[in-house]
C-alpha cells in the first residue's frame, strides 16, 4: 500500500531580495508554511507511516533553531553586518549563498529534510513552501 502523510510547519521570518525590481527589495516578513510529505515502505506497528510529531520534532525543531523569528539574507548583503553590530539583543540571522526566494528556501529545506529523515525509514515525497496564503514553491519526487 502506498500511503503518503504530511505535516505543516509554520514559522515567521524576514528577508529581502536585493535584486528584486519591486518592493521585495526592502526588508519585510512572512508567515511561512512548509508542507512536508513523506512515505514509508510499510506502516509501523501502530498503523502509521510515521507519527506526525516526528516530522514536527525533526524538521520543525531545526526551523525553530535556525530560521523562526529571524532574518534570512543573502551572503554579501550589507544588512548582515548592520544587524550584527546593532546594540541590544542579537538578531537571529540565517545566510544563504543565493537570494532568499521561496524557490531557494525550498532547496535549503529539501536538503535539511532529507538529512533529518535519513535513518528514519522514510522517503521524502514532496515539499511545498507557502510564502503567503497565495504564493508557493513546490518540489515533488
Amino acid at each position: 500500500m502506498n500511503v503518503e502523510v504530511g505535516r505543516y510547519i509554520e514559522f515567521d521570518a524576514g528577508h529581502r531580495l536585493l535584486k528584486h525590481e519591486g518592493k521585495c527589495s526592502a526588508i519585510h516578513g512572512h508567515r511561512y508554511k512548509l508542507e512536508v510529505t513523506v512515505t514509508a515502505e510499510q506502516l509501523d506497528v501502530v498503523g502509521r507511516v510515521v507519527d506526525f510529531g516526528v516530522i514536527k520534532s525533526l524538521v520543525g525543531g531545526w526551523i525553530d533553531l535556525f530560521i523562526d523569528h529571524g532574518v534570512i539574507l543573502e551572503i554579501g548583503d550589507p544588512l548582515i553586518e548592520l544587524l550584527r553590530a546593532a546594540p541590544g539583543p542579537a538578531a537571529k540571522i540565517f545566510t544563504l549563498h543565493n537570494a532568499p526566494t521561496a524557490e531557494n528556501l525550498l532547496g535549503l529545506f529539501h536538503d535539511v529534510v532529507k538529512d533529518k529523515l535519513s535513518g528514519q525509514g522514510l522517503a521524502l515525497v514532496g515539499l511545498k513552501l507557502w510564502e503567503t496564503p497565495n504564493c508557493f514553491a513546490e518540489w515533488r519526487a
